[in-house]
C-alpha cells in the first residue's frame, strides 16, 4: 500500500554536486533526485511543504540508466529522474541540516 502524495514519497533525496551547489549560491535554484513517476505539480506540492518555500518553476530531467563493465562483467547503472527547482527571492533551503 503506497500513498502518493505524501512528500516522503515524492522527494528521495537533495543533489549536492559541485554544479548544482553553485546553482543554489547564485539564482535559488536546487536540485533534487525524485521518483520516476513524479510530475512537477506533486514535486512542488512535496517541496513546499517539507521546506517551507513558494516554488516558482520547477524543471525535470530523465537521466537514462549507463552501461559498466567490471571486468568480464557487464551490468548497468540505474538511471533515475531530478528536479531543478527555483524558490522564490529572499527564500533558502538549508540542505545540510535536513
Amino acid at each position: 500500500m503506497e500513498i502518493k502524495n505524501e512528500k516522503w514519497n515524492i522527494l528521495k533525496s537533495p543533489c549536492i554536486t559541485e554544479k548544482a551547489v553553485d546553482a543554489s549560491t547564485q539564482g535559488n535554484f536546487y536540485v533534487f533526485k525524485v521518483f520516476n513517476d513524479a510530475n512537477k505539480i506533486e514535486i512542488k506540492k512535496a517541496v513546499e511543504e517539507k521546506y517551507k518555500v513558494d516554488v516558482l518553476q520547477v524543471r525535470t530531467i530523465s537521466i537514462p540508466r549507463k552501461k559498466v563493465k567490471r571486468g568480464r562483467t557487464e551490468g548497468f547503472k540505474p538511471g533515475y529522474k531530478k528536479a531543478i527547482v527555483k524558490v522564490k527571492e529572499g527564500q533558502k533551503i538549508e540542505m545540510i541540516s535536513q
